[in-house]
């Protein structure tokens, strides 16, 4: 299937955000490597932010869909399935997932750092992508059998943030392992 201008645009971005920070790219450097004159870019999007979004908001599908279908292709079991979302982490942080990206942390986390006001767009947007974890995995800790599924979700999605944060600045992806280990502990056997 032939990819929209947009969609190039869209996915050229994302991966030059990711690898290289949001503020760090320019404009011509996303329009150079998509291939697309400037009024194309100002066609789908107004300004530079509003693709910083689209791009967040891709990654945000594209995300979702892997860690889920991961977790879900594991087990059909809940607990097997909350204990997978670390070993899907282990395949990402060592490249395993997302060809062509590599592991250069997590967009969202890097997004939030980069626009550090709680109400800016964007920083609401990595928010919105962190409480859709959340809320995936509170049912499947609910039907673990966990006495409050909510707190546990909780715990469960600050260890894999723990697990993304401490892969990429210590470069350390066996934190995943970790992670996986204090989880077992955590979800009902």
């Amino acid at each position: 299937m032939v990819q929209s201008r947009r969609d190039e645009l869209v996915d050229t971005a994302l991966r030059l955000f990711y690898t290289r920070g949001f503020n760090a790219t320019g404009i011509d450097k996303i329009l150079a490597e998509a291939g697309v004159a400037k009024m194309t870019l100002y066609k789908h999007f107004r300004s530079k932010e509003e693709l910083i979004l689209a791009a967040l908001n891709r990654r945000d599908e594209q995300f979702r869909n892997w860690l889920m279908g991961e977790m879900e292709k594991a087990s059909p079991r809940p607990r097997e399935r909350l204990l997978a979302m670390f070993d899907a982490l282990e395949d990402w942080f060592n490249g395993r997932a997302f060809k062509g990206l590599g592991f250069n942390g997590c967009a969202f986390i890097n997004a939030a750092s980069e626009f550090g006001d709680h109400q800016h767009p964007i920083h609401r947007t990595a928010a919105e992508h962190k409480q859709r974890i959340v809320d995936y995995l509170e049912p499947l800790c609910r039907q673990a059998g966990a006495e409050d599924p909510a707190a546990l979700a909780e715990q469960l999605a600050l260890l894999k943030e723990g697990a993304i944060a401490t892969a990429q600045v210590r470069g350390m992806p066996a934190a995943s392992r970790t992670a996986r280990a204090i989880a077992e502990t955590l979800i009902p056997a």
